[in-house]
């Protein structure tokens, strides 16, 4: 198992409707770790929330010695870290008077040795081009994508054509003190680019444009690519909060091997 080295990229922007920015993000390289969140609750202090789970999931990460080499153990620290987001946004919620009823959609990245843990709760997704195919890793806990998977449309399109709306969230951190949560696990490989983001970004951009744009990236630079997307989202409405962090993977070293340590120092 060999360590890969890692680009990040990554915008913010309230987009050309909201008053205020309700989404938070951290890149931490150090720790191979990505977290965007999307705070719900409006005048419920949403970003209240979601800088808060970010703010706990970062800290819970820096306090402990980091599984590079095991996927397993990964998996466990992500879980344990977002149920601790979870309790602190939960808490607040429940002593603040103004901050009742806020929450948070969440999705995390952590890199290691050849592999990443990931986990989203609400709408916020991650993204993967692999080659000349963009897949959808996140499954989203939303109304919408409950009745597609129940059967009752063929895709997100036609539950959408019937009228059902896009922004009722079935999960999201902060709003019950308990929350289920399951890590999950893919490989890495050279070439691969990942796109993290909130619902202001896919609201926005359909699926076959983020695909044409993020194949154009190639060895381009990513601050480019971030920027063309959220640009590309503000032109198109901008309804919404954007964040997004793209994250390339390079081949690794010629020399890595089983002793390689991640992230490099």
């Amino acid at each position: 198992m060999w360590a890969h080295p890692v680009q990040y990229a990554w915008r913010t922007d309230r987009g050309r409707v909201r008053q205020q920015n309700e989404d938070a993000l951290a890149v931490q390289a150090d720790l191979g770790l990505v977290v965007v969140a999307d705070g719900v609750g409006g005048a419920s202090a949403g970003e209240v929330a979601s800088q808060l789970a970010v703010d706990t999931i970062r800290e819970c990460f820096r306090r402990q010695l980091l599984p590079w080499t095991d996927a397993e153990q990964a998996a466990a620290v992500v879980e344990v870290a977002v149920q601790e987001a979870n309790r602190a946004v939960w808490q607040l919620a429940q002593t603040k008077p103004d901050c009742d009823g806020m929450g948070t959609t969440l999705v995390l990245g952590f890199a290691g040795a050849g592999w990443l843990a990931y986990v989203n709760v609400g709408d916020s997704r991650l993204y993967r081009l692999r080659g000349e195919r963009l897949e959808q890793l996140s499954h989203d806990h939303s109304f919408i994508q409950a009745v597609v998977d129940q059967g009752l449309f063929r895709s997100l399109d036609d539950a959408r054509r019937a009228g059902i709306g896009e922004h009722i969230l079935t999960r999201a951190l902060g709003i019950a003190a308990q929350l289920s949560v399951t890590c999950r696990l893919t490989d890495l490989r050279g070439g691969d680019l990942y796109l993290f983001c909130t619902d202001g970004l896919t609201g926005m951009v359909p699926v076959d444009a983020l695909c044409q744009l993020l194949r154009a990236v190639g060895t381009s630079a990513l601050d480019s690519a971030a920027e063309a997307l959220l640009r590309l989202a503000n032109a198109r409405g901008g309804t919404d909060n954007i964040t997004l962090v793209l994250m390339r993977v390079g081949e690794p070293p010629a020399d890595a091997g089983l002793d390689t340590c991640w992230p490099p120092t």
